[in-house]
């Protein structure tokens, strides 16, 4: 054995080492006993045990006893939540001109610890080819350290892309597709084809998405403002005010409505569109609100700060909002007017926003917030902030209750947070590759203490345990509940109709 050994070439050890550091954290204690804490879902809460084996939550209920071999966590006093997940990101993505600054690992790394253990990531077509992008995602989520979903934009329409969302659909697990009212001359879509893709999606099972903004109006506002001499940060929030996002809400909502298919608006930043929500579920219509946390906690003061590097980071679309707006969505998400958070997370560092240094309309828009969930708890209760970061995603994209809940058979994806601990965010230990944090010196109550997600511990004690590629691709199904009642509901439309009308044949002499 020895001169086996000595054969070895110390290249071939180093290799053996390398190896080895590798996979000694997936050979980690595959049983994990979460001891005492106050388990929180979002229909109720209770004091027990949590046992996991094998990545999967195997046993909830109060005193479980375990042999040797079974890592224990003491939890007492603390909340034992699902992880968060996170239904709108932009990792690794090309846009105005540069490349998201964050990729699939360090923005799956930075949300590990801050408590969100799954994502929903937008892929953009390749020359409106949603084949090609699709391909080019699955390719950049190769080093995923956490488990993903793909939601799907729609860029162009034709036969082909009619044919490849029925592929994405049926295929690759895609059962969403978002549609930009805004970006002219780039992902704006006409409502010729906005009404094309909600038929589409209606027939498939698929959630129709929209950004909302009136593009053509956005594309007025800013040549207003370009020729008033108004060319930084402030220009950009001058430039697309709430009316354009209301506007924009409210005709979406009518077109699904004609089409009598549900509608998902992603980030809803103002009163303007949260109105416009609230209305149409009021009158029964099948629509879904999702806020993210920049709108709940920040105001659009800080696009008039005097240093442009301070005031480009906040620049987003639609943009941070007027002080108000805030506090307004807060309650609508405590009401149930909304349904979840987000956080658009979609970063890019100070040299890449300073691209739009002498023109406002050529900074890529952007803020950071795949690992800030804490933030958004506000007016909410531990249910209802367990209800908004995790479970109603889980709900709305057909993986409830695989995700987003703590109950026997879901994927050990769980964090447990201490009520009690303060938190503060700063740019020196969020994770992100980016140089600024919009949330910079922000804090509070409820620290996340430990993540664990697939049955493995990645954050504990302030440390991260990261491992690339250990993230898994979740396929997600169509036909959610809320296409519960729709053909009812089509078949009650053409009852109504009293059409077509029988009438005698004309006859003349």
């Amino acid at each position: 054995m020895e001169n086996y050994r000595a054969q070895i070439p110390r290249s071939a050890h180093l290799l053996i080492i390398v190896f080895l550091s590798l996979l000694l954290p997936l050979c980690e204690s595959n049983q994990i006993l979460i001891k005492g804490g106050t388990v929180v879902n979002a229909h109720h809460r209770e004091v027990a045990d949590v046992y996991i084996e094998d990545g999967i939550i195997a046993a909830v209920q109060k005193n479980i006893m375990v042999g040797d071999g079974v890592k224990i966590i003491d939890a007492t006093g603390k909340y034992v939540m699902p992880g968060g997940i996170d239904p709108h990101t932009h990792l690794a993505m090309e846009f105005m001109g540069t490349e998201t600054i964050d990729d699939f690992f360090s923005g799956q790394a930075a949300a590990l610890a801050g408590g969100t253990t799954m994502h929903i990531d937008f892929v953009i077509p390749v020359n409106g080819s949603l084949s090609a992008g699709y391909e080019a995602y699955v390719k950049k989520a190769e080093r995923s350290a956490m488990d993903y979903g793909f939601h799907m934009a729609i860029t162009k329409w034709d036969e082909t892309v009619s044919r490849e969302m029925e592929v994405m659909v049926k295929e690759n697990g895609i059962n969403s597709f978002k549609f930009f009212m805004a970006y002219k001359g780039s992902l704006m879509i006409s409502d010729e084809l906005l009404l094309e893709g909600f038929k589409k999606c209606k027939s498939l099972g698929a959630l129709a998405m929209v950004h909302a903004e009136n593009g053509d109006a956005v594309f007025e506002g800013q040549k207003r403002m370009i020729e008033l001499g108004i060319t930084g940060p402030e220009g950009h929030a001058l430039s697309r005010p709430p009316v354009l996002e209301g506007e924009a809400t409210s005709r979406a909502i009518r077109l699904a409505g004609f089409v009598n298919t549900p509608l998902y608006v992603v980030h809803v930043m103002s009163i303007d569109a949260m109105g416009e929500i609230a209305k149409a579920r009021k009158s029964g219509q099948k629509v879904i609100g999702e806020t993210v946390v920049s709108a709940l906690v920040l105001n659009d003061s800080v696009l008039w700060d005097s240093d442009f590097q301070t005031a480009a980071k906040y620049v987003m679309s639609p943009p941070i909002r007027a002080p108000g707006h805030g506090k307004a969505l807060q309650g609508a998400l405590s009401t149930g007017v909304l349904q979840l958070v987000g956080t658009d997370h979609c970063t890019f560092n100070s040299t890449q926003k300073a691209m739009g240094i002498d023109d406002f309309r050529k900074i890529p828009n952007g803020v950071n917030g795949i690992n800030i969930f804490q933030s958004a708890s506000g007016q909410l209760s531990v249910t209802d902030f367990v209800r908004v970061t995790s479970t109603e995603c889980a709900r709305i994209f057909n993986i409830y209750p695989r995700k987003g809940a703590i109950l026997v058979g879901s994927d050990a994806d769980i964090i447990i947070l201490n009520p009690n601990s303060s938190f503060e965010i700063t740019a020196n230990t969020h994770h992100y590759r980016t140089d600024t944090n919009v949330y910079e010196g922000r804090g509070g109550k409820g620290k996340v203490e430990v993540t664990i997600a697939g049955g493995r511990i990645v954050w504990e004690k302030d440390e991260l345990n990261a491992v690339p590629g250990s993230g898994k691709y979740v396929k997600m199904a169509p036909f959610n509940y809320m296409f519960e009642g729709l053909e009812r509901a089509d078949a009650e439309y053409l009852s109504s109709l009293r059409a077509p009308v029988t009438r005698r044949a004309m006859h003349t002499t």
